[in-house]
């Protein structure tokens, strides 16, 4: 018989600040939403642009890390697999998908500089010591043959144009 395979990654931008609790027992759990915008063309050949909202769970050490350094707006990169949950709630049977992450990427430098200075990850698999955010980053000195693309506007890419 064939295996199964639950795995997802995810890029977003958080829709509010993590939210960190402890179950009786004093295990860390935070919960967070991303907001996933993706374009597609309708019928009548029109760009649409639509939002996703995904719910996602980190449990542990990585629960702590989410919860210090992340926060609403900021962009991040959630790796784990799928999971379904139901409850009653006022008599009412309630059920819900999320994301129980094993791994998160913080994708936006922590100060207001877009140096990425900030930049990490934090797994549930890491000691610890924390993320890699908190490492040190080799300084990146400019070159003199630094290329310099050219935006090309709003349009979108003809794959026909591309030679390989």
């Amino acid at each position: 018989m064939a295996r199964s395979l639950n795995q997802v990654t995810l890029m977003g931008n958080l829709t509010r600040d993590p939210e960190l609790r402890q179950t009786p027992n004093g295990q860390n759990v935070t919960s967070f939403s991303l907001a996933l915008n993706r374009a597609y063309k309708d019928s009548g050949g029109e760009w649409q642009e639509v939002t996703d909202y995904i719910d996602c769970v980190c449990w542990g050490p990585l629960a702590e890390r989410v919860a210090q350094y992340l926060s609403k707006g900021r962009r991040c990169l959630v790796q784990g697999r799928l999971q379904s949950r139901s409850w009653e709630q006022d008599g009412n049977k309630r059920s819900k998908v999320e994301v129980l992450a094993n791994d998160v990427t913080f994708l936006d430098s922590r100060g207001a500089g877009g140096d990425n200075a900030g930049e990490g990850s934090a797994s549930s698999t890491e000691t610890d010591s924390g993320p890699s955010a908190d490492k040190p980053k080799p300084s990146k000195a400019a070159k003199k043959d630094d290329v310099v693309i050219e935006d090309i506007g709003d349009e979108p890419i003809n794959l026909d144009d591309i030679p390989f």
